[in-house]
């Protein structure tokens, strides 16, 4: 009993974290069309923030509620001098970003090296039985649940996400009602950075913090993205839980390599038979 519910919160913390690192994506890549070779970088830079903030002498929790301010203020500096002059351009959006993927790497690397650097991880341990659940972990899970309602309710809810959401879909019209575009690009793709640095922040006590940190993650976040189709933030949730699941169980079986290949090949299947993603086969209605 005390293994089934450890695997049991395994599962759910898989499911949680890649929920959690895909939000940023979903935005920026789902809801924008944007192709954001950068993105891995965001995650690294929210990272890089807790690593900074906790060697000035500030807390672990100063970090992470930092990081997210600090990455969506440079996604409003990318926008505005990178991406907004691409948009509509998908090419050329990739090339740029890509590039500004390597130079975010490569500065950073100059800067604090090409080393793994540490932070310690806060709270301490739950025993169950035998077993023992990591008290961050959980609070990983409520991170995740809380930046998922939060984008929900912003997007759906609140009269700048019925904006965003216009602007995306018929810009000419929302300007023709009064609304800058430009203004609501600018804040949706600052937004979709925020998410990725808050994901980036949060599992820097995790991993360790690596110039390289956000290339672990990109492929699974972008697949996650990709197959939970073209409603956005439930397509990604329900993706998400679904590839988390497939990954968690074939890792307790075996090993978290398999995991992430049973994964990849879980979704492969998932888009031949849902070419337009989990969340186009609800809009079917089949």
């Amino acid at each position: 009993m005390d293994l089934l519910a450890v695997t049991a919160f395994g599962t759910v913390y898989a499911i949680a974290t890649l929920v959690l690192l895909a939000l940023g994506l979903a935005v920026i890549f789902g809801m924008m069309g944007v192709i954001n070779l950068a993105q891995a970088e965001l995650l690294m830079l929210g990272a890089y923030t807790v690593l900074l903030a906790t060697s000035h002498g500030a807390s672990v929790w100063a970090g992470i509620a930092l990081a997210p301010l600090v990455v969506g203020l440079i996604g409003v500096v990318i926008e505005r001098t990178i991406i907004q002059f691409l948009y509509g351009r998908m090419l050329d959006t990739m090339l740029a970003t890509w590039g500004l993927s390597l130079a975010l790497v490569g500065t950073v690397t100059l800067v604090f090296g090409p080393t793994t650097e540490g932070i310690a991880t806060p709270l301490g341990y739950q025993t169950i039985g035998r077993y023992s659940i990591a008290h961050y972990n959980v609070f990983v899970v409520a991170v995740a649940l809380g930046a998922l309602g939060l984008t929900y309710g912003l997007f759906n809810y609140t009269g700048w996400g019925l904006v965003a959401r216009a602007t995306m879909q018929n810009a000419t019209m929302v300007a023709g009602l009064g609304v800058n575009p430009a203004r609501v690009y600018m804040a949706t793709f600052a937004y979709g950075s925020a998410l990725a640095g808050l994901g980036g922040a949060i599992m820097a006590p995790l991993t360790g913090v690596v110039p390289t940190l956000g290339l672990a993650f990109i492929a699974k976040i972008f697949i996650t993205v990709i197959v939970g189709g073209p409603v956005i933030l439930l397509g990604t949730t329900t993706s998400g839980a679904v590839l988390g699941l497939v990954e968690s169980i074939v890792s307790y079986a075996s090993t978290p390599m398999y995991g992430q290949v049973a994964m990849l090949a879980f979704a492969i299947v998932l888009l031949r038979l849902l070419p337009q993603g989990i969340s186009g086969f609800w809009r079917r209605g089949v």
